[in-house]
């Protein structure tokens, strides 16, 4: 069997490349990975383009549009007015003007203001849409979006007010008034007139014609922005989860035996057999564990005395040998999520759309963000399980009556009873996991009739994806938690005992945050460990380290 790496990697989701990554838009080919990564990243880094044949389609579905709107056929929010006032025409010279008003009267966000990352995440995918040459927008339109991209000009967009059915209406019409010259942007680190930054790079902005303002905001691009960040930070915390796991079994002079692939193989979940190799892997050669605790050595003498008691349980806890199935279930679900994200932002999400081939324009509902909003409420519970199973693995750790002879709390026993450790810290992780647990709740089971029941059934898909960002911000905090409480424990059993792989993962902590020897702050601690995991720094130390050297019957199954 050749190398098999403990994570996985593409070489395009490298945070900071070295040369430009070429990403072509309108040719499905872009990823929820790419997209999260242009996020994160700087625009002068990526290579911005639509691709020829889709541009060419986007010219031929213009010319279809103008040919019909010139017919004086009424077609929808084109010719005729929006939702409910859908029964009333408006004449081919009023088109454009029409399109002013859609953006206009949905400039009614509420809420903090989005993320930067976020807005250009939402950019990038409603450009892509809108390049597959379905929408009836022209080129330049697209070109300034990506210009916006390319100059960081990031539009200030409330977070509050879609329902995720018609698109992200309310959202999306901020990033159409930012490219009409309206509204604020950030730029240059500061808050400004969108006018004002674009006149300072060279921009013009557009002058809507008929279908495009109803084109940029009647979509799922918002949605699916807050859905590639909230994918990209559960593929991280599924790795952290594992890392923290493998940390706490030494702490706990555990049972590597848990994670044996001759037990994984009888329920073959391809997520469960990813975590359980993953972890075995991280504790090979680890003098902190067995593969079978010692209290299941052979005693003769149960014979006369009918019962013995046990040093200790022949099992770990849940929390511990539990991991795989309970993290191979976010691991799972990310990659079915994966899938549908990838989907979405490469489809025409838009109404009505207009078919060059066929010279016909249809009507339907590619607005409504179903998809987003079910693999977001999936998703995030998968999420909170996750943070769930570490907090209780935080609470192993720090209590004297289940750790195995560590200190209570992991306080420095030099000053028992004047030194608390880890206590506080155990409670914000208990207060994390149950706020990320109580967010479960599914955002998509409830619909509500809006726009005079015209929008009688919508998908709060928006709602959904917001729920999962904050969710998985919450679950980050709890792995850093559990992290630096792991790293206490190893630290009082020997890290010259721990497995070479964990021993580089306890060093990368420490660079970063002291030993705790007495009672401080930890709330930057916490930080600093966070900003690990988010950037992606304890990744990058698992993904550089291999199976290769391990034993045939160790290895499992890995992706």
């Amino acid at each position: 069997m050749s190398a098999i790496e403990v994570g996985e990697k593409n070489p395009a989701e490298t945070p900071h490349p070295t040369v430009p990554v070429r990403i072509p838009l309108g040719d499905d080919s872009l990823s929820a990975r790419t997209a999260a990564l242009v996020a994160r990243a700087a625009g002068h880094r990526f290579d911005m383009a639509v691709e020829d044949r889709a541009a060419a389609r986007m010219d031929e579905s213009v010319r279809l549009r103008d040919d019909l709107v010139a017919t004086c056929r009424p077609i929808y929010g084109v010719t005729t007015g929006f939702g409910d006032s859908a029964r009333f025409q408006v004449s081919p010279e009023h088109a454009g003007a029409l399109q002013r008003g859609l953006i206009t009267y949905h400039l009614n966000g509420t809420g903090p203001a989005t993320e930067s990352s976020t807005v250009r995440a939402t950019m990038l995918i409603r450009a892509n849409s809108l390049a597959r040459g379905y929408s009836g927008v022209r080129r330049e339109v697209v070109e300034l979006i990506l210009d916006f991209l390319r100059h960081d000009i990031v539009p200030v967009i409330p977070e509050r007010g879609s329902v995720g059915a018609s698109g992200d209406l309310v959202p999306l019409c901020y990033l159409a008034e930012a490219l009409c010259g309206g509204g604020e942007v950030r730029w240059d680190g500061r808050v400004l007139p969108a006018a004002e930054a674009m006149e300072a790079r060279g921009l013009r902005p557009v002058v809507l014609q008929a279908k495009e303002g109803l084109a940029l905001i009647n979509g799922t691009a918002f949605m699916s922005a807050f859905a590639v960040h909230a994918l990209d930070a559960a593929d991280r915390i599924a790795v952290a989860a594992d890392v923290c796991t493998a940390l706490a079994v030494e702490g706990l002079l555990g049972n590597r035996g848990h994670f044996h692939p001759g037990i994984h193989r009888q329920k073959p979940h391809p997520g469960q057999l990813r975590s359980a190799a993953r972890i075995r892997a991280l504790l090979a050669g680890s003098l902190l564990c067995g593969d079978r605790p010692t209290v299941e050595q052979p005693r003769t003498d149960v014979i006369h005395r009918n019962t013995l008691p046990l040093a200790r349980n022949i099992q770990d806890p849940y929390s511990i040998r539990c991991m795989p199935h309970v993290n191979g279930v976010l691991l799972d679900t990310v990659d079915w999520v994966e899938r549908w994200l990838t989907v979405e932002i490469n489809s025409t999400n838009d109404n009505p759309l207009f078919d060059p081939e066929s010279a016909e324009v249809h009507s339907g509902g590619n607005f409504y963000g179903g998809h987003v909003g079910h693999a977001m409420d999936s998703l995030k519970l998968a999420v909170a399980s996750t943070g769930d199973i570490l907090d209780r693995q935080v609470a192993l750790l720090v209590d004297d009556k289940t750790n195995h002879g560590l200190p209570p709390n992991l306080a420095a026993p030099t000053a028992t009873g004047l030194n608390h450790g880890f206590k506080g810290m155990q409670i914000a992780a208990s207060a994390l996991a149950a706020e990320a647990l109580k967010l479960t709740n599914p955002a998509t089971a409830f619909s509500r009739s809006t726009e005079a029941h015209n929008q009688d059934k919508v998908s709060m898909g928006t709602i959904a994806a917001r729920d999962a960002r904050t969710v998985t911000e919450l679950v980050v905090e709890i792995a850093a938690i559990t992290l630096l409480a792991a790293c206490q424990a190893v630290e009082y059993r020997g890290t010259d005992r721990l497995s070479d792989r964990t021993r580089t993962v306890h060093e990368l902590v420490r660079t970063q945050v002291p030993r705790l020897d007495g009672d401080r702050r930890l709330d930057r601690d916490l930080e600093a460990v966070v900003d690990m995991i988010t950037s992606g720094a304890i990744g990058e130390l698992v993904h550089g380290m291999h199976l290769a050297d391990l034993p045939e019957e160790s290895k499992g199954s890995a992706r």
